[in-house]
């Protein structure tokens, strides 16, 4: 197995202090603090071991509260608020220092029959057409900020191809959408509720950037301070996250410091098999 997908593996297996207590180490990669969709997949697998088995994550609701410090273990209490005949629902709280940093509820739900529709696939290259990560640094990041270089050229356990790049190489003002495609880059286990763990820590990914791109901004842009507010996820239909996954991404609104976004992510074959929104904080330096 590729290492960072082993330290990604490693950083989703939380380590069990007591009865509905557990705590999570941070990979000591040079961050000044912790991604959010580390903290998000955490809180979800925290959660997921206090459920029984045959119920699955169909919601979660989170809400960032401080940054995370990676210098110091996160502490995940849970609450069982419900068991149901159909339904559970938990409350996962991430403690640092003494303080929460995060919170996020989490519904599941016993696999039934019903009704089901889905709004179809954007119509997009797929990933055998768009260039690989190779390919990437060689040409669209050779003019690429130095923060965005980097990123690229540090060994990472998803892949993601985008279909295009124009938002971190240039400050042109384009339309506050994007499509990425994305995968674990090594073989996962069968196991669902790693691959659940593995596409909510994804979902943090590129999602806020989009409501950047209206603006001739991206995340990587000094002249900002970004940040998210909160994640909400729905689970819809199985699905690998070591296969590759379609992330298409909008922003309808942003004002008031704030900028908001919404995914769809959909299998190859088309299923659409979850759905995002975030809030994020973005705010003009004043200095």
């Amino acid at each position: 197995m590729r290492p960072a997908v082993a330290e990604l593996l490693k950083t989703l297996d939380l380590e069990p202090l007591e009865v509905n207590l557990f705590r999570g180490e941070s990979p000591q990669v040079g961050w000044q603090r912790v991604f959010g969709g580390q903290v998000i997949g955490q809180a979800l697998v925290a959660a997921t071991r206090t459920v029984a088995p045959e119920r699955q994550p169909h919601s979660l609701h989170g809400y960032f509260m401080r940054p995370g410090d990676p210098s110091v273990p996160i502490i995940y209490e849970v609450t069982r608020l419900r068991d149901g005949r159909s339904f559970a629902t938990r409350l996962v709280v991430g403690i640092q220092h003494g303080e929460a940093i995060f919170s996020m509820s989490v519904s599941y739900h016993l696999p039934e029959d019903g009704l089901e529709h889905m709004v179809a696939m954007p119509d997009v290259p797929g990933p055998d057409e768009l260039p690989d990560e190779a390919e990437l640094r060689e040409t669209f990041l050779r003019d690429a900020p130095d923060a965005m270089a980097k990123y690229f050229q540090r060994e990472r356990p998803i892949e993601m191809r985008p279909l295009e790049l124009r938002h971190y190489t240039t400050n042109e003002k384009l339309p506050p959408r994007q499509y990425i495609w994305v995968r674990a880059t090594d073989r996962l286990p069968d196991d669902p509720q790693i691959h659940q763990a593995v596409l909510a820590y994804l979902s943090d990914m590129t999602l806020f950037d989009t409501a950047l791109f209206v603006h001739g901004l991206s995340v990587f842009n000094r002249t900002m301070q970004v940040a998210s507010l909160d994640h909400a996820m729905w689970f819809h239909r199985p699905f690998r996250a070591d296969e590759w996954l379609l992330y298409a991404q909008d922003s309808p609104s942003s004002g008031g410091a704030r900028g908001f976004t919404r995914g769809l992510i959909y299998a190859q074959d088309g299923r659409l098999v979850a759905s995002t929104a975030q809030e994020g904080l973005m705010r003009k330096r004043t200095r």
